[in-house]
Order: structure tokens, then sequence, then C-alpha cells
């Protein structure tokens, strides 16, 4: 039995902590914060049956490492899948591309756009592999096969909305990654993902496994004798492993003693920010019970998304209220992690009348804001050289956070996926790359 710490209990410490005990190991869990689950935690009004995400979530039908996950805990019946319509901005107006028909039948599109969009999407899905599109930024990629007008049109929106003045310099093998795994079938845990990571805790507990809430790691330091000594809060502990699932630069920082070379990997991942203003409505916002919009910000739309929650769970789950997200993803630096929710309000509610003519500002009932500074990694040419091994220069120190998630996208499914593939090489007794 080994005594191991984990740092940070998002879905991946929470997985890796699942396995560790599961395997016999006494596992202590440490999370800065007060609450679990990391970017896909909840909050829960008392009228209302089921929790909501603080930054909006959803599975699709190919996740299956957080599939896999459920079904070995006995919640299988609990996954729910759903197929809500998701809208692209288009001359004025919103219509949906969400599927190979909607594509077909989408206005803007010719018949040659319809072949050539039909012809690169199915060549990227089935037909080929991510590595030599590394490559490649996705700018030159998309542009040069599928169009101008497509590009312009679909995806030139999408890389500047997601990735700000780093669109031009993503590589292809992200956007590769969407197209091979994205359905049109969407899925969710009954109750929210809140009461997934609640159900996933008292398995946790039951494991005996220890969670220590409020307790940031200050400093991870190698022993002469190979343990790793922890300090946190004031106190100090020593383990036979540890396993830090945070940002890079918190690992750099926390672990000054890792060599040169491996730090400077950790320091040189990019990442952008999250917001998500949260808004509870008397009325539904759209009008045909669309559920994503894509919005272009080159038509003056302050934010990247508006994803209409309860056109996905429905509204009496909410004790009838109607759920908006206002979402977008920004460098920690933009003014809206600054500005008050009051004054995000301002800035974002006056858009919604283009979504419906009719919306109030009255209609708000309550609001929330959620910020993260470290939500999106940058996947920049030739990315996989560039990642850095879970297994660290330490001995017996381990990392796997979200910038080490690729060429997929960051999400539940793949924090569970990097955090089993570490949790087997620290069962395997591998000590440091």
């Amino acid at each position: 039995m080994k005594r191991i710490a984990i740092i940070g209990a998002g879905i991946g410490g929470l997985a890796a902590a699942y396995d560790l005990a599961k395997n016999g190991n006494q596992v202590t869990l440490f999370e800065s914060s007060n609450y679990l689950g990391g970017l896909a935690s909840g909050i829960k009004k008392p009228n209302w049956k089921w929790s909501l995400e603080i930054f909006y979530h959803h599975w699709f039908q190919t996740d299956r490492d957080i599939l896999n996950l459920i079904e070995e805990l006995g919640l299988k019946n609990c996954v729910h899948f759903y197929n809500p319509k998701t809208v692209v901005y288009h001359n004025g107006d919103f219509d949906p591309l969400d599927s190979p028909i909607s594509a077909l039948l989408f206005p803007g599109f010719t018949l040659i756009d319809k072949a050539r969009f039909g012809f690169v999407t199915l060549y990227l899905r089935y037909l080929s592999r991510w590595q030599p599109f590394e490559r490649y930024t996705a700018y030159e990629w998309l542009r040069k096969f599928y169009g101008k007008k497509l590009f312009e049109l679909m995806y030139e929106p999408l890389l500047i909305g997601k990735f700000g003045q780093y669109y031009q310099q993503v590589n292809m093998a992200w956007f590769w990654a969407r197209f091979k795994t994205r359905t049109s079938k969407l899925g969710t845990f009954e109750g929210g993902f809140q009461a997934f990571v609640d159900q996933l805790t008292k398995i946790l507990i039951d494991q005996g496994v220890q969670i220590r809430l409020n307790t940031p790691v200050n400093l991870i330091q190698a022993m002469p004798d190979g343990n790793l000594l922890v300090d946190f809060n004031k106190e100090r502990a020593t383990f036979d492993q540890v396993l830090v699932t945070t940002s890079p630069h918190i690992l750099a920082q926390i672990a000054p003693s890792l060599n040169p070379e491996y730090i400077a990997k950790l320091n040189s991942l990019k990442s952008i920010g999250a917001i998500a203003l949260i808004l509870s409505l008397k009325h539904p916002l759209s009008t045909k019970g669309y559920y994503w919009f894509n919005l272009p910000k080159s038509v003056g739309f302050p934010f990247l998304a508006l994803v209409e929650h309860t056109n996905f769970i429905i509204a009496e789950n909410f004790g009838g209220e109607h759920i908006i997200y206002c979402g977008d993803y920004l460098d920690p630096g933009h003014e809206y992690f600054t500005l008050s929710k009051e004054e995000l309000l301002a800035r974002f509610l006056p858009s919604l009348k283009r979504i419906n003519p009719d919306f109030d500002p009255s209609w708000v009932t309550e609001s929330w804001l959620s910020r993260s500074s470290y939500a999106q990694p940058i996947p920049l040419v030739n990315h996989s050289a560039n990642i850095p091994d879970i297994c660290t220069p330490i001995p017996n120190l381990f990392f796997a956070g979200m910038s080490q998630i690729y060429p997929w996208d960051r999400g539940t499914n793949f924090a569970v996926q990097l955090a089993r593939n570490a949790v087997q090489l620290m069962i395997e007794n591998h000590i440091s790359c």
C-alpha cells in the first residue's frame, strides 16, 4: 500500500483517486477551493431538482472514457442523451448546422459548397490521422480545403472566438479532433454533473480517500529516501507518490526543483481563460427551441456562445426557470475578468434582443458569474513536441493536466483518460521518465 497525494480535485483528480484507492493505496486528495469537480462543479437552488454546472457541459456519444467510468461505478442508468439544436448566425438569422442533413439544407451553401463540405468533412472524420495535421495551422488548412466562403462563414468565427489573438496559430490536429469525436446527440448525468461528482465523492469516502478542501499545496520537495514532502496550510506530510492535476504553471511554482528543461516546457504552454454569465429567465429566450448559438464577434455580439440550457434539460428540473449561459474564452488579462457581474450584465443583455426581439431585462430573475483563468489550452504547430511527460524528472512525481490532453479538446472525458493513463504508470512503479 502506497501513500499517494493527488493535487487538484477536478474530474481527472477524482477519477485518479478512485483507481488508486481501488488498487489498495492510501489516497489523500488536496483541493484549494471549497468544492470538488473543478470546472464541472455546479450550483443548486432549494427549489431545483437538478444542479446547474458553473460552466456549460455535456458529453458526446463517443466519450467512452467517462462513460466507461460511470458504468464501472454502477451509474450507467443515470446517463441520458438528447438531440438539442445547434445553430450558426447567417445573414441576420440563425440556421441549424449540426448534422449532415442540416448542412445540405443550409441556405448559405451552394451545391458546390455542399459537396466540398461533405467530402472534406468525410475525410477528416473517417479517413485521416491527426499526426500529419499538427504541422499546419487550422487557419491555413481549413481555408485552403474548405474554401474561403465556407471558412469565413463557419470556422473563422469559431477560431477567433475560441482563441482570440492566437486564432491563426492553433494547429489543425486540434481541429481534426473536433470532427473525429463530436456527435449531434449530447449527454448529461441525471441531476446534473454535480450529482455525478457527489456520487463519485461518496464512493471515494467509502474507499477511505481523505479529502482536504480549502487546502492549497505550497511546495512539493523530493526527500533523500525517495519520498515526497508536501507542504500545505502550514502543515507537512510525506508521500510515496504525488499526482498533480492542476495547470502547468502551478506545477512549476510548487515544484521548483524540477529540472530547467521540464519547467521551461511547463511555462511555454499557452492557455486562455473562460467566463460564463448564467441567467435565470421568466420566459424562454429562443422561440424555436435552439440550444446552442454560435455567435461571431465580427457582427457585434459581446460573447462567443449563447447556450439555452433548458432547451437541453427541461425547465421543470429548475423550478420552471429558463436558464441561459453567455460564455466566452478570453485572455486572463481581458477586462471581463475584472468587471463586476452587474457591469457584464449591462454589456450582455442588450444583445439578447437579437436572439428574441421581445426580450426585456425584466425577464432576468437571478444571475451567476463564473470565471477561470485556465480553461482552454492553446496547441500551436507541432504541439506534441512541447507536451510535458506524465512522469516528471522528480522521482515519484507525476503530472496529468489539461494541456496534455492532445490532440483532443479539454473536457471531462479526456480528463478521465489522461488520469487513468497516469495511474497506470504509478501502479506499474514508474519512477521518472
